[in-house]
């Protein structure tokens, strides 16, 4: 994904799996480690999970947010608590996507998730994920590189692994 003129901050809970997708979307080998700031790698933000467990530090999302195409949107697929606000999205005026991560996980409850998420957003394709197979990562890239939500709905539509949902 080299020269991606599109740029995605990942936001979701402490333990998430924002920097393990970070690297690995990056192609990248990391051992998962605790983000205490935001990071920038390349077209990537990582942002820590207090950010989003914290309403006080919503502002450095927004402003953040200011810098980037995309919103990804974590969920682990493990955990049952809620962390995004619902409707959270249209705070931010940017194309979002949600992933639900770990889908891969013997206690991971996909539907859960992608109900979760799809409150939290109010449009956009929702990708099931894994770091550790690599499941969902390259549909994620190819979502990334649309510029908006009809090149994102025509994209899906030509996958063939069923990995992705579009939320209207």
């Amino acid at each position: 994904m080299d020269s991606l003129k599109n740029r995605a901050l990942l936001i979701g809970s402490v333990g998430a799996g924002k920097t393990s997708l970070t690297f690995k979307l990056l192609g990248r080998k990391v051992e998962p480690r605790k983000t205490q700031s935001l990071h920038f790698y390349d077209w990537i933000i990582d942002s820590p999970g207090e950010y989003l467990e914290n309403p006080m530090f919503y502002k450095s999302i927004m402003v953040t947010a200011l810098e980037v195409t995309h919103i990804l949107f974590i969920y682990d697929a493990t955990k049952e608590k809620i962390f995004f606000p619902p409707s959270f999205s249209t705070g931010m005026n940017k194309l979002t996507i949600g992933v639900v991560t770990k889908c891969d996980h013997k206690d991971a409850d996909i539907k859960r998730a992608q109900i979760h998420l799809k409150k939290a957003m109010q449009t956009g394709p929702i990708v099931c994920t894994s770091s550790v197979s690599g499941q969902g990562i390259e549909e994620l890239k190819g979502l990334i590189h649309c510029s908006n939500y009809n090149e994102m709905r025509k994209y899906i539509t030509g996958l063939k692994q069923h990995v992705v949902t579009f939320h209207n």
